[in-house]
């Protein structure tokens, strides 16, 4: 991880926001320095230290870098920061809420046909029997199907108490 100072944090985020602009990931991490390369020790009594803040920028594969913030320089970084993000977030792919909203019909629906109680009518014998057949397979189908819906939800309940 190569340490820079904010000026080179920017402009090397902003060379890899263009390099992955048609296609990638970027992750950036932000974090309170507590441990500065001394050894840790449990002083209790040290509550009005500022600590620095890190931020790490890596692509996942090679390129990987971070800087530290201090207190006194927090405001003026985070305006050019928040100003570069928002300059690389057009490339980000909207949300296709169409694709949302029609699976979230389909499962109305199933709730609803699940909800609904299958009427088997007709007669025994003789002309219709295969639909009543059909009609008695399906009426069976859904009481199962509601048998595991509801020892889901039993488990699901148990798991939270």
């Amino acid at each position: 991880m190569q340490l820079v100072d904010n000026d080179t944090f920017l402009s090397q985020l902003s060379s890899l926001f263009t390099s992955t602009k048609e296609r990638g990931t970027i992750w950036l991490t932000h974090k309170r320095l507590t441990h500065d390369g001394e050894d840790a020790t449990m002083d209790s009594g040290d509550e009005s230290r500022e600590y620095p803040c890190i931020i790490r920028a890596t692509d996942g594969k090679k390129t990987k870098f971070s800087t530290h913030i201090t207190s006194g320089q927090l405001d003026k970084f985070v305006g050019a920061y928040g100003a570069l993000l928002r300059a690389s977030m057009t490339t980000l792919r909207k949300r296709d809420k169409k694709r949302e909203k029609v699976r979230a019909e389909k499962q109305a629906a199933r709730k609803q046909r699940l909800a609904e109680p299958i009427l088997v009518e007709g007669p025994k014998r003789g002309k219709g029997r295969r639909k009543r057949q059909r009609k008695i397979k399906a009426a069976v189908k859904q009481e199962a199907v509601r048998q595991r819906i509801q020892e889901r939800q039993e488990a699901k309940e148990k798991a939270k108490a």
